[in-house]
């Protein structure tokens, strides 16, 4: 039994397939000007935490999603924060390696090979 011949596809519509290609690239991150980014003072004894879990949850998502060390990844939430027109401060390096250890939420893990 044969194989059937691969389908042949032509495109006619060149000015939308170009538009098509260009969406592919196109890269959306949606920061909430209301979410907490400040940690809130729980009132235990000690230095309380600067940023909320939800600000190192951030960062640390882009760190996976984009395959960045932990300073560039300081570098590109500044820049995203700066792009959505927010003056907040972002973690430092040590900051994020320190609170991915004790993070109570849970950031998945990207395999080499594979989709996130």
């Amino acid at each position: 039994m044969r194989k059937p011949p691969p389908a042949r596809y032509r495109t006619t519509n060149w000015s939308s397939y170009n538009a098509s290609l260009r969406k592919r690239g196109s890269l959306l991150i949606r920061v909430d000007k209301d979410m907490t980014w400040r940690a809130p003072h729980d009132g235990r004894p000690g230095r309380p935490p600067v940023f909320s879990d939800a600000a190192i949850q951030l960062c640390l998502s882009i760190k996976i999603l984009f395959k960045l060390p932990l300073r560039q990844t300081a570098g590109m939430v500044a820049s995203l924060l700066k792009l959505a027109g927010l003056d907040w401060p972002v973690p430092d390096f040590s900051t994020l390696c320190r609170r991915q250890k004790t993070l109570a939420v849970q950031v998945p893990y990207r395999r080499a090979d594979g989709p996130l």
